[in-house]
């Protein structure tokens, strides 16, 4: 194990983004490196994660989850080697999970740490498929959406960290049929070739509702909602009567500086008895243990893929949030720290 420096880097908030974030909103600082105080453990930062909920906390509004501080260091998952501990359980060279992520080092309180197993899964699962992500998939199909083997479900931004495992899970457990929007024709031939889709397509050839109508002659029973605008309108038209619809992210309209308007057929869950309902993963903890021993098992067995895209190095974080926000990521995106 290398010496520990005496200085490390974190980007700090600078100022509210007003619809797009430019790199003026943030700034890479240079800190000292803290020494643990009893019951904390000292993280060298291995893999961090960048997250499209982490634009919301950009703003300064009510939420489900407080917003950045302006000035201080931003947050996100990370997992990471243990360098020192005062903490009990925690020792040097303990790989472990935890939030403070978005810097090269972290002081973590041993209690919002989480050990992991180098050697059970990549130390990046546990950021994705074995992480929030994963475990947004598995609970927002199975338990909010009410997912039953036979159901044909449509995923959007399915290309995406939680989009591809939604899509690998209802085939896994048995969907009649599984369809995927993306933006790319690269991502359109992974989600088919790579990860068990049995339609796809690019939203931006053409429009939504008509690509989505050929994809599903049969109509659909679950939607999967990451993107909003477009998608959940077309969803609406082409859902079954007592369709399901898991609102977990809309990241459309993330940067819009206006109100965005809402789907001109609303009326349609009425008539067709639709349940839409929003979701946030940390509402389904007790879901966990049969979500590692299940997804676990997919992942070590090869029934189910983890596709990564990976950034280097912690001066370009915002570059790989940016880029995730544009969608130039396949899965789930990291910025790896790794020597």
């Amino acid at each position: 194990m290398s010496a520990t420096p005496a200085t490390s880097r974190e980007w700090h908030l600078i100022a509210r983004p007003q619809g797009w974030p430019t790199p003026e909103d943030f700034a890479l600082r240079e800190v000292a490196v803290p020494e643990p105080g009893e019951g904390q453990i000292l993280v060298r930062n291995i893999h961090l994660s960048v997250d499209p909920y982490m634009r919301g906390r950009m703003d300064d509004r009510p939420s489900y989850i407080p917003p950045f501080r302006l000035g201080e260091p931003m947050d996100g998952g990370a997992v990471g080697e243990v360098v020192a501990s005062r903490a009990e359980g925690f020792a040097p060279g303990d790989h472990v999970l935890h939030g403070l992520g978005w810097r090269e080092y972290a002081l973590v309180d041993a209690a919002r740490a989480t050990k992991v197993d180098p050697q059970a899964a990549p130390l990046s699962a546990y950021l994705g498929v074995l992480g929030m992500p994963g475990m947004t998939a598995y609970a927002g199909l199975l338990e909010v959406a009410s997912f039953k083997e036979g159901d044909t479900v449509f995923v959007s931004g399915a290309a995406g960290a939680v989009g591809s495992v939604v899509g690998q899970i209802a085939r896994l457990k048995g969907a009649k049929r599984v369809i995927g929007s993306a933006g790319s024709e690269a991502k359109v031939r992974a989600l088919t070739e790579e990860y068990g889709f049995d339609a796809a397509f690019n939203y931006k050839d053409g429009p939504v509702v008509d690509q989505l109508k050929a994809a599903a002659p049969d109509g659909i029973d679950v939607y999967f909602e990451n993107v909003g605008g477009e998608h959940l309108e077309a969803a609406l038209t082409v859902m079954n009567p007592h369709g399901r619809i898991t609102v977990c992210g809309l990241i459309a309209q993330y940067n819009a500086t206006e109100p965005t308007p809402g789907p001109r057929n609303l009326a349609l869950l009425l008539g067709k008895r639709i349940r839409m309902q929003g979701m946030i993963v940390t509402d389904h903890g007790a879901l966990r243990p049969r979500f590692v021993e299940e997804v676990g098992g997919w992942l070590r067995s090869g029934e189910l893929k983890n596709p990564e895209t990976f950034v280097h190095g912690v001066e370009n974080t915002l570059d790989a949030f940016l880029g995730l926000l544009r969608g130039e990521n396949t899965g789930k995106m990291i910025v790896s720290l790794d020597r």
